[in-house]
């Protein structure tokens, strides 16, 4: 096997094991003395191990690699492992492997440790937020998600505990992804010792060499002189272990894609054909209803005899981890498992036994209007490199199908080539903060993988402004602005913790804040709606979901955190205990930034106060009563106007059904997120009643125009540092 020097060091190692590190020093971690050597063997018959000794030539001999690998290449498992057997690990740096979702840095790890014979959290952790389990000074290989690691350089600018970095699936062109590819350039200007991976699954690759480096090179034959380190990217493609994949169109568009995934996987099921199904939909609700149906089809069959039983089974980001993780194990035997999943099962985790997808060709995405600062999410069609990935899932272990529910004609027509990259359809509030936070203050001369829309990156530079996160000057404020970066948090939630701290109510906002941190803390099956209504009110109060969410968390710990009371009253336990620990981690943030925790003993309208301070953009007015129906027993639809919509950009807005407030005509409200649905109509979620003194007593917003429209006055030419002409009264960035 061919050998080489490591960066920095004059002593001969051969890549694999290393002969001469102190193995004594690990006997006492508590994992196995042996690794599983079925897993070894599995490891060895993986495409990628045939390019091991490539791939550690090109990562030794350039800042930068790009790997082109197939879905089943073993890309996202394998290269950390060689890194580490290379020496890349030594003196306690780590290396790292970033993915866009949650479920994919936990399932990863969980395979890897496995693999190296060692328990999570000891060689090989994860990091996700609110969640860190590693071990300082013995994890040599952490994974985490794209934002994690652009939070570790808030404490750490140049990263200086990590050796290498990779980061897998560049193609999904996630927000976190493309902010932390151009951070990872500037590093390497200062770290030369730094080594990027970038791993992509499409031809992106092209882009992402020429974003590092104009000049590439492919391959060893075009290797830099012997001991030097090139800037320059080399490019290599590692071919996937897929087997062929035969996909299938419907003759005739369909209403109803939920409906026909499951008489698609039921007459698939059938069949007795081997191999497991999975069906790609785009939210929790279309999982949960697919799921529900499956099991009804399948108590239907179960009369049959020697035939295989189904087994439905959900896979979303609000499933808690344990439910998640069940969904990898293998079936009982004599079971099929058929998973209704949303876009994370589409790249890096992997299903064993798939042969058999159905997708929707649907997935939810968020878009961003900067017009009316309303960020929602909707239903749209996936890119055809979506489309590709999610076949793909049905070719790991032998020839697959794809059945693709839409015709073959709109596919071809109708679908894009790929995916817009999120940073172009994304609020940006959050990651301007982060990027001033890290010393970044010329946002616009940013070097961006696909520069943002100018009139997203001025309305984020307004709110946080208003926020009192950024001065006049466009630069982070002392200690307001540096508090609200340091906390994981959206800037607005942030602020009414800050708010609250000065107020004498974080104890109560704290709580509220960790609870819109999960995914929903209500739990009711399908047909239970009526009976989870009236549990919902057991806990409403006539100041909105936020308050209403403080009754429930005292019951909750009145009760001892019983299973049973959130059983009895539909809530769903493993949120709340998830909630909990981040109101853990929350109140730890608090205390390192030397904020109080304090109770305000029931004064709610301190804690509305301090809500305000931060949601006070999302404030909306009741305008008028919409009557859209013939029918004598509807009362008509109560719609709100959004108080700084832009003129020209009114949106019709109203409480959505799952608020407490849905039946009520609260004058004023503020709202924390919003859902448009497929009627036009915005539905505000996560509310609280407001009076609307409190809006210009605690927002600085007019104060934000105001100063923005007097350097408008004062700088006479117009901001067009992306490219598009801004309106005069936003040129107060001009001077950044």
């Amino acid at each position: 096997m061919a050998t080489f020097l490591r960066p920095g060091e004059r002593k001969p190692s051969a890549f694999g094991v290393s002969f001469d590190s102190d193995r004594d020093g690990e006997a006492a971690l508590p994992m196995p003395a042996v690794p599983n050597q079925g897993l070894q063997h599995q490891r060895q018959k993986l495409p990628v191990s045939k390019h091991r000794t490539e791939i550690l030539y090109l990562v030794e001999h350039h800042q930068t690699t790009i790997i082109v690998g197939e879905t089943g290449s073993g890309k996202t498992t394998q290269v950390p492992q060689y890194l580490v057997e290379a020496g890349w690990a030594q003196g306690g740096r780590m290396v790292a492997c970033t993915q866009p979702r949650r479920v994919a840095a936990m399932t990863v790890a969980t395979r890897v440790a496995e693999e190296m014979g060692t328990h999570l959290g000891q060689q090989v952790g994860y990091s996700i937020r609110f969640e860190d389990v590693c071990t300082p000074g013995v994890t040599h290989i952490k994974y985490c998600t794209d934002g994690v690691l652009l939070r570790d350089m808030l404490a750490d600018p140049l990263l200086s505990a990590y050796s290498v970095i990779m980061v897998d699936e560049a193609h999904e062109r996630s927000l976190a992804t493309d902010v932390l590819l151009g951070l990872l350039k500037k590093v390497q200007r200062r770290r030369p010792d730094l080594r990027v991976i970038i791993a992509s699954a499409t031809l992106e690759a092209e882009k992402l060499a020429s974003f590092f480096d104009a000049s590439t090179v492919r391959g060893r034959k075009a290797g830099p002189v012997p001991g030097t380190v090139s800037k320059a990217s080399a490019l290599l493609s590692v071919e996937g272990r897929t087997h062929p994949v035969q996909v299938h169109y419907l003759e005739q568009p369909t209403s109803d894609y939920v409906q026909t995934a499951v008489q698609a996987a039921v007459n698939l099921h059938e069949e007795d054909m081997p191999g497991d199904i999975l069906i790609f939909l785009t939210g929790q609700e279309e999982c949960d209803r697919c799921t529900n149906l499956l099991e009804e089809e399948a108590r239907r069959l179960r009369r049959r005899q020697g035939a295989l039983r189904l087994m439905p089974m959900p896979l979303y980001a609000g499933l808690p981890a344990a439910q998640q993780l069940q969904v990898f194990q293998p079936p009982p035997r004599g079971y099929r498992k058929v998973v209704a999943a949303t876009n994370i099962a589409e790249t890096s985790v992997t299903l064993e036994g798939v042969v058999y997808v159905i997708d929707s060709c649907f997935s939810k995405q968020k878009v961003y209007n900067p017009l009316t600062g309303l960020e929602s999410l909707l239903v749209a069609p996936i890119s055809r490199a979506n489309a590709q990935q999610r076949a793909g899932r049905a070719g790991r272990v032998r020839p697959g199908h794809c059945l693709r529910l839409c015709t073959e004609e709109t596919y071809e027509r109708e679908l894009r080539a790929a995916t817009v990259p999120e940073m172009q359809r994304s609020e940006l509030a959050g990651t301007v903060l982060q990027l001033k936070a890290l010393g970044i203050d010329n946002i616009m001369a940013f070097d961006w993988l696909a520069a943002p829309p100018s009139e997203t990156m001025v309305r984020a530079l307004e709110l946080l402004h208003a926020l009192g996160a950024l001065d006049g000057d466009a630069r982070l404020t002392k200690p307001v602005g540096q508090q609200m970066a340091e906390l994981p948090l959206d800037p607005r939630l942030g602020k009414c913790l800050l708010q609250a701290a000065a107020s004498g109510c974080s104890a109560e906002v704290v709580t509220i804040v960790a609870m819109l941190s999960v995914q929903s803390i209500w739990a009711g099956a399908h047909g239970e709606k009526k009976a989870l209504n009236a549990a919902k009110m057991r806990f409403a109060v006539g100041e909105g979901d936020l308050i209403s969410y403080l009754n429930v968390w005292k019951a909750w710990e009145d009760s001892g955190r019983s299973r049973k009371w959130s059983h009895t009253n539909f809530i769903n336990h493993r949120t709340m205990l998830r909630a909990a620990d981040i109101r853990n981690q929350l109140c730890s943030h608090l205390r390192r930034v030397s904020l109080p925790l304090a109770s305000c003993d029931g004064d709610v309208t301190t804690v509305q106060k301090a809500l305000a301070a931060g949601l006070f953009t999302n404030a909306a007015q009741l305008s008028d009563t919409i009557y859209e129906s013939l029918d004598p027993a509807y009362t008509g639809t109560n719609m709100y106007r959004l108080v700084r919509g832009a003129a020209g950009q009114q949106v019709k807005l109203r409480i959505h059904l799952g608020s407490v407030l849905w039946s009520c005509k609260p004058q004023w409200v503020l709202f924390y997120q919003v859902q448009q649905n497929s009627s036009g109509w915005y539905e505000m979620q996560d509310l609280v009643a407001v009076q609307p003194e409190w809006l210009t007593e605690c927002a600085a917003w007019e104060a934000a125009i105001a100063a923005a429209e007097a350097a408008a006055r004062c700088e006479a030419q117009p901001v067009t540092g992306l490219g598009l002409r801004l309106e005069p009264r936003l040129c107060a960035v001009q001077h950044l």
